[in-house]
Protein backbone atom coordinates (compact mmCIF):
# COMPACT_ATOMS: atom_id res chain seq x y z
CA UNK A 1 0.00 0.00 0.00
CA UNK A 2 3.10 2.30 0.81
CA UNK A 3 3.96 1.80 -2.91
CA UNK A 4 0.85 3.10 -4.14
CA UNK A 5 0.80 5.70 -1.72
CA UNK A 6 4.19 6.93 -2.77
CA UNK A 7 3.25 6.14 -6.09
CA UNK A 8 -0.21 8.68 -6.23
CA UNK A 9 1.96 11.37 -4.35
CA UNK A 10 5.17 11.72 -6.96
CA UNK A 11 2.44 12.02 -9.57
CA UNK A 12 0.76 14.89 -7.63
CA UNK A 13 4.41 15.95 -7.29
CA UNK A 14 4.96 16.27 -10.96
CA UNK A 15 1.87 17.59 -11.89
CA UNK A 16 3.03 20.97 -9.52
CA UNK A 17 6.43 20.73 -11.13
CA UNK A 18 4.78 21.24 -13.97
CA UNK A 19 2.45 24.00 -12.47
CA UNK A 20 5.50 25.62 -11.09
CA UNK A 21 7.23 25.89 -14.53
CA UNK A 22 4.76 26.37 -16.73
CA UNK A 23 3.52 29.51 -14.23
CA UNK A 24 6.99 30.60 -14.64
CA UNK A 25 7.37 30.62 -18.19
CA UNK A 26 4.11 32.26 -18.09
CA UNK A 27 5.15 35.17 -16.45
CA UNK A 28 8.19 35.77 -18.61
CA UNK A 29 5.86 35.81 -21.25
CA UNK A 30 3.40 38.50 -20.23
CA UNK A 31 3.75 42.37 -20.34
CA UNK A 32 0.90 42.62 -17.64
CA UNK A 33 2.62 43.44 -14.20
CA UNK A 34 -0.70 41.97 -12.83
CA UNK A 35 -0.72 39.26 -14.77
CA UNK A 36 2.90 38.56 -14.08
CA UNK A 37 2.61 39.10 -9.89
CA UNK A 38 -0.77 36.14 -10.48
CA UNK A 39 1.71 33.91 -12.44
CA UNK A 40 4.46 34.13 -9.98
CA UNK A 41 2.32 33.93 -7.23
CA UNK A 42 1.22 30.25 -8.84
CA UNK A 43 4.60 29.08 -9.26
CA UNK A 44 5.41 29.40 -5.24
CA UNK A 45 2.26 27.99 -4.37
CA UNK A 46 3.09 25.26 -6.92
CA UNK A 47 6.43 24.96 -5.52
CA UNK A 48 5.58 24.90 -2.13
CA UNK A 49 2.69 21.99 -2.81
CA UNK A 50 5.36 19.88 -4.30
CA UNK A 51 8.01 20.59 -1.34
CA UNK A 52 5.10 19.28 1.14
CA UNK A 53 4.40 16.11 -1.23
CA UNK A 54 7.81 15.08 -1.53
CA UNK A 55 7.99 15.46 2.52
CA UNK A 56 5.37 13.03 2.39
CA UNK A 57 6.87 10.66 0.59
CA UNK A 58 10.02 10.91 2.07
CA UNK A 59 8.26 10.09 5.21
CA UNK A 60 6.66 6.88 3.97
CA UNK A 61 10.10 5.72 2.54
CA UNK A 62 9.78 6.22 -0.86
CA UNK A 63 12.00 8.49 -3.45
CA UNK A 64 9.95 11.81 -4.22
CA UNK A 65 10.28 12.71 -7.82
CA UNK A 66 11.98 15.74 -8.35
CA UNK A 67 10.86 16.93 -11.44
CA UNK A 68 8.08 17.34 -14.11
CA UNK A 69 6.74 15.04 -16.53
CA UNK A 70 7.36 14.32 -19.87
CA UNK A 71 3.79 15.67 -21.07
CA UNK A 72 4.53 18.68 -19.16
CA UNK A 73 7.60 19.28 -20.64
CA UNK A 74 6.24 18.49 -24.47
CA UNK A 75 3.75 21.06 -23.88
CA UNK A 76 5.97 23.95 -22.81
CA UNK A 77 8.21 23.52 -26.00
CA UNK A 78 5.02 23.40 -27.97
CA UNK A 79 4.07 26.38 -26.11
CA UNK A 80 7.50 27.34 -27.32
CA UNK A 81 7.77 26.79 -30.90
CA UNK A 82 4.16 28.22 -30.85
CA UNK A 83 5.63 31.68 -29.18
CA UNK A 84 8.20 31.54 -31.67
CA UNK A 85 6.18 31.34 -34.29
CA UNK A 86 3.25 33.96 -33.77
CA UNK A 87 3.16 36.42 -30.75
CA UNK A 88 2.45 35.45 -27.76
CA UNK A 89 -0.54 37.13 -26.34
CA UNK A 90 -1.84 37.55 -22.89
CA UNK A 91 -5.25 35.67 -24.10
CA UNK A 92 -2.59 33.15 -25.18
CA UNK A 93 -0.68 32.37 -22.22
CA UNK A 94 -4.36 32.74 -20.15
CA UNK A 95 -5.80 29.61 -22.72
CA UNK A 96 -2.47 27.58 -21.42
CA UNK A 97 -2.60 28.46 -17.92
CA UNK A 98 -6.16 27.19 -17.81
CA UNK A 99 -5.24 24.00 -20.00
CA UNK A 100 -2.47 23.18 -17.23
CA UNK A 101 -4.47 24.49 -14.21
CA UNK A 102 -7.75 21.31 -15.74
CA UNK A 103 -4.66 18.83 -15.65
CA UNK A 104 -3.82 19.96 -12.28
CA UNK A 105 -7.57 19.69 -11.16
CA UNK A 106 -7.77 16.33 -12.80
CA UNK A 107 -4.42 14.78 -11.02
CA UNK A 108 -5.91 15.87 -8.00
CA UNK A 109 -9.29 14.89 -8.58
CA UNK A 110 -7.84 11.41 -9.19
CA UNK A 111 -5.68 11.03 -6.34
CA UNK A 112 -8.58 12.08 -4.09
CA UNK A 113 -10.25 8.77 -5.36
CA UNK A 114 -7.90 6.66 -4.33
CA UNK A 115 -7.58 5.21 -0.68
CA UNK A 116 -5.13 7.35 1.43
CA UNK A 117 -3.94 7.61 5.05
CA UNK A 118 -6.39 10.45 6.77
CA UNK A 119 -3.41 12.49 7.45
CA UNK A 120 -2.47 12.20 3.44
CA UNK A 121 -5.74 12.51 2.77
CA UNK A 122 -5.78 15.58 4.27
CA UNK A 123 -3.18 17.18 2.70
CA UNK A 124 -4.31 15.99 -0.57
CA UNK A 125 -7.40 17.70 -0.17
CA UNK A 126 -5.71 20.99 1.28
CA UNK A 127 -3.96 21.10 -1.92
CA UNK A 128 -6.64 20.05 -4.25
CA UNK A 129 -8.85 23.12 -2.73
CA UNK A 130 -5.78 25.34 -3.07
CA UNK A 131 -6.15 24.18 -7.14
CA UNK A 132 -9.45 25.08 -7.96
CA UNK A 133 -9.18 28.23 -5.55
CA UNK A 134 -6.42 29.53 -7.70
CA UNK A 135 -7.73 28.04 -10.62
CA UNK A 136 -11.00 29.88 -10.29
CA UNK A 137 -8.72 33.37 -9.44
CA UNK A 138 -6.75 33.55 -12.59
CA UNK A 139 -8.17 35.43 -15.39
CA UNK A 140 -10.41 33.36 -17.58
CA UNK A 141 -9.65 34.23 -21.40
CA UNK A 142 -12.81 35.82 -23.26
CA UNK A 143 -14.76 33.18 -25.51
CA UNK A 144 -17.21 33.46 -27.98
CA UNK A 145 -20.55 33.81 -27.60
CA UNK A 146 -22.51 31.30 -28.71
CA UNK A 147 -25.35 31.30 -31.80
CA UNK A 148 -27.71 30.91 -28.76
CA UNK A 149 -25.94 34.02 -27.01
CA UNK A 150 -25.88 36.02 -29.59
CA UNK A 151 -29.59 35.40 -30.75
CA UNK A 152 -30.51 36.07 -27.40
CA UNK A 153 -28.41 39.57 -26.65
CA UNK A 154 -29.93 40.82 -30.45
CA UNK A 155 -33.41 40.29 -28.47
Amino acid sequence: MSDNITSILNDLIETSKDGEKGFRAAAEDTKNAELQSVFLRRAGDCATGASELQQLVTRLGGKPEDSGTVAGAVHRGWVTLKAAVSSRTDLAILEECERGEDVAKASYTKALKETLPEDIRVVVQRQYDGVVKNHDQIPRPPRPLSRYEELSAAI
